[in-house]
């Protein structure tokens, strides 16, 4: 990188000045910003965020078990990709801007990441035996599936989920820009 020529210096620094000189004049109007903030969680929608972040989660889970069946090798980082796919997908969907949007995103990640490992044991499962991947998950014996979840998993996996679980609930979350607060709320 060529180092700047004092006229592009110049220019920088001018427009630096006018961007402070904008900034500087933009006031916020308090009672502005609480309606409109006040006019963003009326949109807010749980169930739908919910419902969308569940799906996100089994679909989540169904390319995870797909991917590891398809290298025969489980890839961790599949459970962080279910944790931005649930949270995004709350996001977009329930538009929370409530600490209960982040905790459920947090708890569907997991979930998924659950579900990912189930299916994939279901599916070693119907191929050993011969059988559909839905007849064997119609005869499970769901109070066995966590101490099948402890025999098969590895001590790693805890720290994958914690990421997805982190994700889930980091993404599950409006993002309100500034500009967005200023074209809202500036008097």
């Amino acid at each position: 990188m060529e180092p700047k020529t004092q006229e592009e210096n110049q220019v920088a620094m001018e427009a630096t000045s006018e961007q402070e000189a904008v900034s500087a004049e933009v006031q916020i109007d308090e009672g502005k910003l609480e309606r409109y903030l006040e006019e963003l969680k009326l949109e807010q929608n749980l169930l739908f965020g919910s419902l969308s972040g569940a799906l996100a989660a089994i679909i989540g889970a169904g390319i995870w078990a797909a991917i590891t069946i398809a290298t025969n090798y489980q890839i961790g980082w599949m459970a962080v990709a279910i944790g931005f796919l649930v949270g995004f997908s709350m996001r977009i969907a329930g538009k929370g801007m409530d600490k209960i949007f982040g905790y459920i995103g947090a708890a569907l990640s997991l979930v998924g990441c659950l579900l990912g490992n189930v299916f994939t044991i279901v599916s070693y499962i119907a191929t050993q035996e011969g059988l559909s991947f839905m007849s064997i998950l119609s005869q499970i014996d769901w109070s066995l599936v966590p101490s099948l979840l402890v025999e098969t998993g590895s001590p790693i996996d805890l720290l994958f989920y914690g990421i997805a679980i982190y994700e889930g609930y980091k993404f599950s979350f409006r993002k309100i820009t500034d500009e967005e607060i200023v074209a809202n709320a500036k008097k």
